[in-house]
């Protein structure tokens, strides 16, 4: 591997030497100070940063783009480089490629790694239910109408600006300077368990653990009508509803594999409370699964029916548990948040 540096206007300069043999065959060893690389915005202007050119050598061919840049570069996990590349970061021979491109001889590959990005989200003295933490990481009890992380009409208030009051400079910023330490997510008016993590290993480990399925997270809710089978499966790939762009769709050509498995905890009159564990991570999942087979979510309004007999604040959805691997002490950990009040009272109305 021949390997190339160069630093593109960034006031942050410093001298560090390259670790390889540049292709004009000279020694160069100015590249731009890149305190938190993970912190990208996904913005195409002002981009800045170090641009590290490389040669394949023959006994490199063959290997993935992404593989291959995370080794190469150091330090810069493939979570990352994908993440370069989806944004068109990454060239090879003057195109941009995608992360799973298998290298050939003297392909000529470009990355450019942007420098730290000042965080502009505020932190927010907001009371955060911890459930667990420790220096790696900690599990919050999400409440219902929280929005997790900053969007668009959403810069306040979130469990984002609440962390970040929380944990201060102690937070991963692999998903980008809107986001950090945010890994997984729920939605705004479904409750409990959120992983958060505190620092790049962390949050690599776990994105791992989710990414292959292996995360434990059970959900309880309150179905419309009475559920006929004590337990089941629901599988159906899930996208982007091809009319309404806010809505999730089931058995779409273009949807991703789903699947949730449900089972009976109580009938009632006219609704079924149940408990929901999920093999995929879909948006939407369980709201989209249930209304597929004729139980939407009581109080779900955008994929339910009809208006609900009690004053409700969106689904009646709780992540009641999450369990996974210890990024560091790799043993098992598994935490539980307890229902939300208005969730008991419904319970004990006897719907």
């Amino acid at each position: 591997m021949k390997k190339q540096e160069t630093s593109v206007d960034s006031p942050a300069s410093r001298n560090k030497q390259g670790s390889g043999q540049a292709l004009s065959g000279q020694n160069l060893n100015k590249q731009s100070s890149i305190q938190n690389p993970q912190a990208l915005t996904g913005q195409d202007s002002g981009w800045q940063g170090s641009v590290q050119t490389y040669q394949i050598l023959p006994e490199q061919a063959g290997e993935r783009l992404d593989k291959f840049l995370s080794m190469a570069c150091g330090g810069y996990s493939r979570s990352f480089i994908q993440k370069l590349a989806k944004d068109g970061r990454v060239l090879v021979n003057q195109k941009v490629q995608k992360s799973n491109y298998k290298v050939c001889q003297n392909d000529c590959i470009q990355i450019t790694i942007p420098p730290v990005t000042e965080l502009e989200i505020l932190p927010e003295d907001i009371p955060l239910d911890i459930l667990y933490e420790d220096s790696d990481l900690l599990v919050v009890n999400k409440p219902k109408g929280m929005v997790v992380h900053p969007s668009a009409g959403h810069f306040s208030g979130t469990l984002v600006n609440a962390v970040l009051y929380h944990c201060k400079d102690s937070l991963s910023g692999i998903n980008g300077v809107m986001r950090p330490g945010i890994v997984h997510r729920i939605d705004m008016d479904t409750t409990g368990t959120l992983i958060i993590c505190k620092n790049d290993n962390a949050h690599i480990k776990i994105a791992e653990q989710i990414k292959s399925h292996s995360v434990t997270r059970r959900y309880v809710g309150i179905v419309k009508g009475i559920a006929k089978q004590e337990s089941g499966t629901v599988e159906g790939a899930i996208g982007r509803h091809p009319v309404d762009r806010k809505k999730m769709a089931i058995n779409l050509p273009h949807g991703k594999h789903a699947v949730t498995h449900y089972k009976v905890l109580e009938r009632f009159s006219k609704h079924t409370y149940m408990e929901f564990e999920l093999e995929t991570g879909r948006t939407h999942q369980i709201r989209v699964h249930m209304a597929s087979i004729g139980h939407p979510l009581l109080g779900d309004e955008v994929y339910g029916a009809g208006k609900s007999p009690w004053k409700l604040q969106g689904q009646t959805l709780h992540a009641a548990t999450i369990g996974f691997i210890h990024p560091v002490t790799e043993e098992y950990l598994e935490v539980t948040a307890p229902l939300p009040e208005y969730f008991e009272e419904l319970l004990k109305k006897g719907l």
